[in-house]
């Protein structure tokens, strides 16, 4: 079964390898290509391309329409009518071009014919730099050498060497790379000093060339093997004395060393004849990493160098510390009896370590007092303690390895900068790189010669006064004025700088800001309040973050404008530090909305603008500024107005100057002057009709309740019988009664009461009026103490009024009848009947009048006289109104009622 299996395959690989044959064959079935001279051609010949088409292979519909075309590559550079196609190629590139002839029937597609392929190439070049080499002692022959250019052809370089006894080794290869060979035999040290022979030779189908012969010994081209097993030994542990040591091949002769720190990239060499594989180094440095290789030759003038041998990489041992730390301090006082004082050092390098700094011993000693003395162990490189205020101190610092401690470094506290001559004039800093910041002075004046050292101290500005990272700081002699701190300086970090100088146990500095490079800060301040004080405002805003300011900060900037205005805004520019995180203006306006908003500046630019706050300035004065001038005020208003003669003066004043919209209450005659003063007429018929005003309207009349009338005393007989026909009504217009009327505040509804008198006629006799019942009445108007009082001291007798017509009078055309000469002392002179459209306003009748006398009570004669009733002076009416209804007469509207306004007063 096996073999049936076996038989299959190979049958199919026949069938597999016959039709790729026939394929072959058949690639040219219609015509052929030839080229002449060559299918291989060096640069620049030129050669002809022929095609012919085999028989019965033309077109199958017209013969005569043949045409045969030639293509280089895709491009077409040749076409031919007829069976031949010939063309001659010039300018071939090197390398190989592909020909092809096709024929074209007609309009048909093209039908390939065959093609060839033509190879540009050169001779080539002479081999150089012939050179053989043996690895090792046992090691094989390896020639190398140089090609030259690139023939673009295929290339056979071949190797022979001869030697001794005609002996002859031969090796080839056709890579393209092809320039080295490894004829695989190894040369013995039998006879060293036996010549060879090497030769190579280049061939192709241009030409060939063959390098220079090179002769050479077994000694000039065998090469020892690198050095092996590498180990260092320390006596002692100790760096003082290290043997080195290594195996190589028996025969080598000299060696060499380099070793290196592993943080240096310079070597130490060190050359060792017959070192035999060992060799004492003396000038290791103690705890440090080395890094050592070893090379060996086998004669001092003949042959190569081994390899270098792979590196040994170990450390030293340790050793005691010599170097001494750099120190420095701050000192910031707590309170009146405390301070806080910090020290600083750096690490001491590798070289001064020479070991592993295990901890620190740091000790602070009180110079005077009770000679206190502070010690303590650490393993960082700051320390804090907090000592009292008022004693002087001094510290010393030292470290320490597996073997032992480094000198102490002693340093005085003292005040680093405090106020005096001998503070550094005009620092400034530049940057100088961006990694690099040079900081320059001026010596302190006068005190110049007093320095002793200068310290330069510089550490990462903290917005807002935050906590400060330790500082950074070098010395400096006195004579320098400047320093270049390029330590742990980033770019677009802002830092503070101080400049101390040092004078024995006192010291004095200068600050100021500097980076080495910026730009605009990304973002602005962020104002977080706003708050109104003293007629001004004080803005308070946060820091911008440090990772935002982009370098140190110059000046901030506030703006402000008023809210929706396209004006531009006003600014102001304070520099930094100056008000940390505040700032009053006072130039804004009470009462004004305005947008606020700020920016931070740095040497490069403007930031963008912060958040918005929006805040309007109220421009409330202080206490002391209304409360004294109002008191002032109110005292001379109060003295001004007790004495009656100014209020009158003012009430009338203030009373002209009103404009008459402001009237809104309307004037009562029946309260004026002459009706407080004189007695009611005798036989009077009292007819009640109230009319009740509302604000805004044009009359609203309503008769008020009869019984707030009350009785007193009897009243005297109506001289004329009641009458009960239409009463005779007088029209006042309301619009001047609200106009003429000075309107003060928006009074109560004021009610009108009117108080009709019936008269007899010619005879002098009352009759009795028809009164209300017992307990209802009508109120009296307002009048004051004084008037009251003169009233009812002295009543004035009745006396009965008369009228030509014999017809009802009204009470209002009576109450403005007196005559100049009657006066309050004599109200016996006579009554003048004024016409019917006349009313005076000297006065007005309230709603809260005492009630009229009772008709219970005895009625006199005819020649008796009235007795007066007293006035009750009343601010608010002790009960409400009511509607009466009179037994004579009709109630008195407003439509009818005219009131005169030239005699009004106050």
């Amino acid at each position: 079964m096996a073999c049936t299996v076996r038989g299959c395959l190979l049958a199919l690989i026949f069938i597999i390898m016959s039709l790729l044959v026939k394929a072959k064959i058949d690639v040219c079935k219609r015509g052929d290509v030839t080229v002449t001279p060559n299918h291989v051609i060096s640069l620049g010949s030129a050669v002809n391309i022929s095609c012919s088409l085999k028989p019965k292979q033309d077109c199958s519909r017209c013969s005569r329409c043949n045409k045969l075309i030639l293509y280089k590559f895709d491009r077409r550079i040749h076409f031919q009518q007829g069976r031949s196609l010939s063309s001659q190629v010039t300018g071939l590139p090197l390398g190989t071009t592909l020909f092809v002839c096709k024929l074209a029937c007609g309009s048909s597609d093209e039908i390939r014919i065959c093609g060839a392929e033509i190879s540009v190439g050169v001779v080539p070049e002479q081999p150089q730099n012939l050179s053989c080499v043996q690895k090792g002692e046992r090691g094989t022959v390896t020639c190398i050498w140089d090609r030259g250019r690139d023939t673009h052809l295929y290339t056979v370089y071949a190797l022979q060497l001869n030697g001794p006894k005609n002996l002859t080794w031969q090796k080839q290869c056709s890579d393209h790379d092809c320039d080295r060979l490894d004829l695989g035999i190894s040369l013995t040290p039998e006879s060293p000093d036996s010549g060879y022979t090497a030769k190579v030779t280049a061939i192709n189908s241009l030409g060939s060339a063959s390098s220079f012969p090179s002769t050479f010994t077994w000694l000039d081209i065998v090469r020892p093997l690198p050095p092996w097993d590498i180990r260092i030994k320390c006596v002692n542990a100790s760096v003082s004395r290290c043997i080195l040591q290594w195996r190589d091949e028996g025969l080598a002769l000299l060696n060499r060393l380099r070793y290196r720190a592993s943080n240096s990239r310079s070597w130490n060499m060190v050359n060792a004849t017959n070192a035999r594989g060992r060799y004492d180094l003396l000038d290791l440095k103690p705890f440090t990493e080395y890094e050592f290789q070893i090379s060996s030759k086998l004669h001092l003038s003949k042959g190569s160098w081994s390899n270098w041998s792979e590196p040994l990489r170990t450390q030293t041992p340790e050793e005691e510390p010599t170097g001494m730390l750099d120190v420095w301090y701050t000192k910031q006082p707590i309170d009146y009896n405390r301070q806080r004082i910090s020290l600083f050092w750096k690490n001491l390098s590798v070289s001064e370590a020479r070991g592993k700094i295990l901890h620190y011993r740091v000790s602070l000693q009180e110079v005077a007092g009770e000679e206190a003395t502070l010690q303590n162990i650490t393993e960082h490189t700051s320390w804090t303690w907090v000592v009292s205020g008022t004693g002087t101190w001094a510290a010393a610092v030292s470290a320490e390895n597996s073997k032992g401690s480094s000198p102490p470094t002693h340093i005085n506290i003292s005040d680093l900068c405090g106020a005096g001559p001998l503070a550094p004039l005009q620092v400034s800093p530049a940057a100088e790189s961006t990694d690099s910041i040079t900081v320059s002075w001026e010596p302190p004046g006068g005190a110049a010669p007093a320095v002793q050292e200068y310290v330069v101290e510089w550490a990462e500005h903290q917005p807002g006064g935050g906590t400060q990272a330790p500082p950074h700081w070098l010395w400096s002699p006195p004579t320098n004025v400047s320093a270049l701190i390029a330590e742990n300086i980033k770019p677009y970090t802002c830092y503070e700088i101080r400049v101390h100088a040092l004078s024995g146990d006192r010291g004095r500095c200068s600050s100021t800001r500097g980076n080495s490079k910026h730009k605009a800060p990304l973002s602005g301040p962020h104002i977080n309040a706003i708050t109104e004080e003293k007629g001004s405002i004080l803005i308070s805003w946060d820091e911008i973050p440090a990772q935002e300011q982009m370098g140190c900060i110059l000046h901030y900037r506030i703006y402000w404008r008023e809210r929706d205005s396209d004006s531009q805004p006003r600014f102001c520019e304070l520099p930094y530090g100056v008000s940390p995180n505040s700032h009053p203006i006072d130039s804004l306006r009470p009462r004004v909305t305005y947008v606020l908003w700020m920016t931070a500046l740095t040497a490069a630019g403007e930031s963008p603008r912060g958040n918005q706050r929006e805040f309007c300035q109220q421009g409330r004065a202080s206490w002391s500024t209304f409360v004294a001038p109002s008191i002032c005020i109110a005292v001379i208003t109060v003295g001004i107005f007790s004495v009656r003669y100014f209020r009158q003066k003012v009430f009338a004043l203030l009373s002209a100057l009103r404009t008459q919209w402001c009237s809104r209450e309307i004037p009562d005659p029946a309260n004026s002057t002459w009706a407080k003063k004189y007695l009611l007429v005798e036989a009077l018929c009292p007819l009640l009709t109230s009319t009740h005003f509302k604000r805004n309207e044009k009359a609203s009349i309503l008769a008020t309740d009869s019984s707030k009338f009350k009785r007193s005393e009897a009243l005297p007989q109506c001289s004329r019988p009641c009458v009960n026909t239409e009463q005779e009504k007088t029209q006042l217009p309301l619009d001047r009664v609200l106009t003429d009327w000075p309107r003060l505040e928006e009074p109560e509804p004021l009610v009108i009461s009117e108080v009709l008198h019936q008269v007899t006629s010619g005879f002098g006799h009352p009759h009795r009026p028809n009164w209300p019942e017992k307990g209802r009445g009508v109120q009296s108007h307002y009048t004051s103490e004084e008037d009251t009082g003169s009233s009812a001291s002295s009543p004035p007798p009745p006396r009965a009024l008369t009228a030509e017509t014999g017809q009802l009078v009204n009470l209002y055309k009576v109450l403005g009848g007196r005559s100049p000469d009657s006066k309050p002392g004599n109200p016996a002179g006579p009554l003048t009947v004024l016409p019917v459209d006349y009313l005076p306003t000297e006065g007005y009748l309230p709603s809260n009048m005492d009630y009229l006398p009772s008709h219970e009570a005895a009625v006199t004669g005819p020649g008796e006289a009235l007795e007066p009733q007293p006035i009750a002076l009343s601010i608010f009416p002790s009960s409400p109104l009511h509607p009466l209804t009179f037994s004579c007469g009709e109630k008195l509207t407003l439509d009818r009622l005219r009131m005169g306004c030239g005699s009004l007063m106050l």
